[in-house]
């Protein structure tokens, strides 16, 4: 009868809200997803496209356009490639790069073995047999080239017969090679190692193979963290981003660049971390992304003629949003991807010496027009060592302060990174808030955008003070009279499932739900099956077995939130994906097993085919019902 009942009221309030004007996530499935693909040849026009779904049909279709850079109307186009630079073909138009897979080791039971062709076994005897949601098959990424004048000429792979990715696995692509202006080389970025080493080491270089010679040459030997996106200025200066230290995937990311051979580090005495970047058409300076407390803004910064000379950061944009992309530059204008938390990806122009905006696609303006939009607004909160702590709160639309709300913690991933005004197809911000929840988003120790210390302190202090952070920013909203803290919850993805998964075990009971998606529940588990064991070396302080580390044995003891699974009675989801190698299926599996045991309400979503994400658009659907049935029936 109580089951019954719920989802009666489920039902009236899911049909309430939808009768109102605010996302559903039937309106979020149907959202235009716009990507800048890039300025035409003649610098005139941006192009984009247009992807949208079918649900009928379970396909994505994507249209591409062509947009005045000045705004106006965009006109659809047939071959949008035909308008772009091709980057992968050489500056003098003699040669084109290509990526192949190519089979180099042996794997298969049927590699070994000639007379088995039906077996299905893989045989591994090294470290990194699987990564990210493939099982490694023996077969690597090459980038080659060649002619473009004949096209019986072979493909000449220049990474010849070497185990090595370009681009780099899981998420590499053309950022990742780049031919040099003057045509007789090809930079290219790769992690030259194998086995253990290659779990445990972020040293990815830049490679330089000479096409006269077919020589390789490393250019970074010297920096033993990543090197990524090497790009040249119309002047031929090369720049890249780099981080300094092996095993840190979340280091600082720095811009280099090579002034007469030497390698000069523009970003070194600036307290934050770049995300990506372009060089201005003249060469005389680079644009990047970056954050800055909450979000993310475009900034630019002069070449100096010297190493003496280095400027300091210009911020160009300013509001709240993210500057979540660069698309291109012609002349005193730059083209950049923005969002917000009401408002998925558009294109814009920034104007280089004002930094006004002038927004070109409005790809989702008439849904949006038509909706109820959420109030988002900056809190600051005190944490209990005495710092200041940006929090986004979001508010329902139509928000009543005289009502009180249901409220929710959101623990983000990562765990570090920033939280800014970021538009997911899946931890929506905006769809929480119109299904009648405030939600709580606190900038907790490990963000970027609040300087180097504040983003790194989380390393090797899972449970400690982010901990703290998180209940601070629950306990500061809950003294607002609209906050009804008979109805609190906590939720969150990755180290945020971690967060929720410890939350469970110290809350005190200030929680009456808890959703984990993809959460660490068991360190030493997972220490044991996750893939890129730099990134649990970093952050765990090491393996587990080892008792006179004192950092690692803090963090699989005190911070592990298997430890604390006595003190659980709070309802829980948890959610896993079958194909999840990062953060892998056991502990999805442990969680729940552990919940059901001790006969607290629980329940298992478990996505057999979906990574540590959620990409299937019905599987998303049913993972946004899910969700918020869960929080009904909950709080």
């Amino acid at each position: 009868m109580n089951k019954l009942f719920l989802s009666i009221v489920f039902a009236f309030c899911f049909l309430q809200l939808s009768a109102q004007n605010v996302m559903t996530p039937e309106i979020l499935l149907q959202l235009n997803k716009v990507s800048g693909k890039g300025i035409s040849k003649d610098g005139n026009h941006v192009i984009y496209s247009v992807s949208k779904y079918n649900k009928s049909l379970n396909t994505s279709k994507t249209n591409y356009y062509s947009i005045p850079i000045s705004g106006g109307e965009a006109m659809l186009i047939d071959n949008y490639k035909t308008l772009l630079s091709n980057k992968n073909v050489s500056p003098n138009g003699a040669y084109i790069i290509s990526t192949s897979e190519v089979k180099l080791q042996n794997i298969e039971g049927s590699d070994f073995y000639n007379d088995v062709s039906n077996s299905n076994v893989q045989i591994y005897d090294a470290l990194n047999y699987r990564h990210w949601d493939t099982w490694e098959d023996g077969k690597y990424s090459h980038i080659g080239y060649q002619s473009t004048q004949n096209k019986n000429d072979n493909w000449i792979d220049i990474m010849l017969n070497e185990p090595f990715d370009c681009p780099t696995k899981p998420f590499g692509g053309s950022e990742d090679y780049v031919w040099n202006p003057n045509s007789k080389s090809i930079l290219y970025v790769a992690k030259k190692l194998t086995g253990t080493e290659y779990a445990t080491s972020t040293n990815t270089d830049i490679y330089e193979y000479d096409l006269a010679s077919k020589i390789t040459k490393n250019l970074t030997e010297e920096n033993k963290g990543y090197d990524t996106q090497p790009a040249f200025s119309s002047k031929g200066q090369l720049a890249w981003l780099q981080m300094k230290r092996d095993g840190y995937e979340a280091d600082k990311n720095d811009i280099i660049i090579k002034i007469n051979d030497e390698s000069v580090n523009l970003t070194g005495a600036w307290d934050e971390t770049v995300d990506s970047f372009v060089w201005q058409d003249k060469g005389e300076k680079i644009y990047f992304i970056a954050p800055t407390f909450g979000t993310m803004q475009l900034f630019e910064i002069a070449i100096p003629t010297s190493t003496k000379k280095i400027s300091k950061p210009k911020q160009l944009t300013e509001g709240q949003f993210d500057v979540s992309g660069i698309v291109g530059q012609v002349n005193n204008a730059i083209v950049v991807s923005r969002r917000d938390m009401n408002h998925a990806i558009e294109l814009y122009s920034v104007d280089l010496k004002t930094g006004k905006m002038n927004q070109l696609t409005h790809e989702n303006e008439e849904i949006y027009n038509g909706l109820d939009l959420s109030t988002v607004e900056k809190r600051m909160v005190k944490t209990t060592d005495g710092k200041d702590m940006l929090t986004w709160v979001i508010y329902p639309p139509n928000f009543d302060s005289s009502k009180k709300y249901p409220t929710i913690l959101y623990c983000k991933g990562g765990p570090q990174g920033p939280l800014s005004q970021s538009y997911s197809f899946r931890w929506n911000y905006q769809l929480m808030a119109a299904n009648g929840y405030i939600i709580v988003a606190p900038s907790r120790r490990g963000m970027s955008g609040f300087g180097v210390e504040w983003n790194e302190q989380i390393s090797k202090d899972y449970g400690g003070q982010n901990m703290q952070d998180y209940l601070s920013a629950i306990d500061d909203i809950s003294k607002e009279p609209y906050v009804d803290t008979d109805r609190l919850g906590a939720v969150g993805a990755s180290y945020g499932g971690y967060s929720v998964f410890y939350l469970a075990g110290i809350h005190e009971g200030r929680f009456k739900s808890f959703i984990a998606h993809d959460g660490m529940f068991n360190l030493r588990s997972m220490y044991g099956t996750t893939e890129e064991l730099f990134f649990v070396n970093w952050d765990l302080g090491g393996n587990y077995w080892d008792a006179s580390n004192v950092a690692a044995q803090q963090s699989f003891e005190k911070f592990n939130p298997v430890n604390y699974v006595d003190k659980w009675t709070t309802p829980i989801l948890i959610i896993q994906g079958g194909k999840d190698y990062r953060v892998p299926i056991g502990q999805g599996l442990e969680a729940f097993q552990a919940a059901q045991l001790k006969g607290i309400k629980s329940k298992l979503l478990y996505f057999p085919e979906e990574n540590h994400w959620v990409l299937n658009p019905q599987n998303s659907l049913v993972w946004q019902r899910e969700f918020f049935k869960w929080l009904q029936e909950t709080l």
